[in-house]
């Protein structure tokens, strides 16, 4: 019996133990280890980034955002002006007043030639660039993928992006004579560099890996210049675009400045070259504006809608922007 009381009491606090970690347990569940925690963590995190909705802005928010900053630019820059003009701070004859510009241009309405100067230069522009386009693409994919060619022009192809493109009018003009072939020379030589450039730094950002990939799925050679480099390296090829026509549009006004011909028709370059001869300071200021205005429009309506989509392609830029 002695026995048996014994182990009954030893069995009575195994017992209690026993029911007090199940009304612990019931009460308070036991926590995950800390890796767990962690991982939880991570993808809660992660889900809150998924659930982020970007939302559309409204045409009056776009209004607000991209219409309204410039146009306020544009109201001071022509309060300064008439406010330098009422000063006398200039001659009038070296200080035009912003009406005197506004009359030269319904001049030039009324008299129906200012499309056909403002198109002839927008057309020389454009096929110049498209031909610098149709050039520099291949001349930087052969720059950035082969080591001896690189090593040869590359040196040249940044010079030559470096050089004043008004420096190559007078050896254009000996050599084509004054023709629309020495003003699309001009701007080849003036655009086809910053193109080759902008796709050589775009490849040379293109991640190894991406390459190794491409020729593990056979896009090798030209399939994988078109399928893998140029889309890699779009970023900074669109770059280079934007200088490229840039430069563009310099190196023609730099050579319809510097050469006159009558079969070369007059545009915006020429024209202003003409104001300059006749002493027409609002003429000048006019030719001015609008190739100010063209080159705004061109990056506006092409280049900037470009860089857009491809900075939001790639997760850089919100879709709202």
């Amino acid at each position: 019996m002695a026995s048996t009381e014994t182990g009954t009491a030893e069995q009575e606090p195994h017992g209690a133990a026993v029911s007090a970690r199940k009304a612990a347990g019931s009460a308070a569940p036991a926590a995950p280890p800390a890796g767990e925690l962690d991982l939880s963590g991570l993808e809660a995190g992660l889900d809150a980034l998924d659930s982020v909705v970007v939302r559309r802005a409204t045409v009056g928010q776009l209004l607000l955002k991209k219409a309204v900053p410039p146009l306020a630019a544009v109201a001071l820059v022509l309060v300064v002006w008439q406010l330098a003009v009422w000063g006398k701070v200039a001659d009038p004859t070296k200080l035009p007043a912003p009406h005197a510009v506004w009359q030269e241009l319904v001049d030039r309405w009324n008299a129906g030639d200012l499309f056909t100067i403002i198109w002839t230069s927008v057309e020389r522009g454009l096929l110049g660039f498209l031909a610098a386009l149709a050039i520099g693409t291949p001349l930087g994919l052969v720059v950035a993928r082969v080591p001896f060619v690189r090593a040869a022009i590359g040196p040249i192809l940044s010079g030559l992006q470096s050089l004043p493109s008004v420096a190559w009018v007078p050896a254009a003009v000996i050599w084509l004579g004054i023709e629309d072939s020495a003003m699309y020379a001009v701007i080849l030589l003036g655009a086809v560099p910053s193109i080759a450039n902008g796709l050589v730094a775009g490849i040379d950002q293109v991640p190894p890996l991406y390459l190794r990939a491409g020729r593990t799925i056979g896009a090798t050679g030209l399939r994988g210049a078109w399928f893998i480099l140029l889309p890699a390296a779009l970023p900074g090829y669109v770059a280079g675009l934007k200088q490229g026509w840039a430069f563009s549009w310099r190196s023609l006004m730099a050579a319809e400045l510097i050469a006159s011909s009558p079969d070369l028709g007059v545009g915006l370059g020429r024209y202003l070259e003409n104001m300059r001869e006749g002493s027409d300071m609002a003429g000048v200021f006019l030719g001015i504006l609008l190739i100010l205005l063209v080159g705004i429009a061109i990056d506006q309506i092409v280049f900037s809608p470009l860089e857009r989509w491809v900075l939001r392609s790639r997760g850089l830029s919100a879709a709202s922007q």
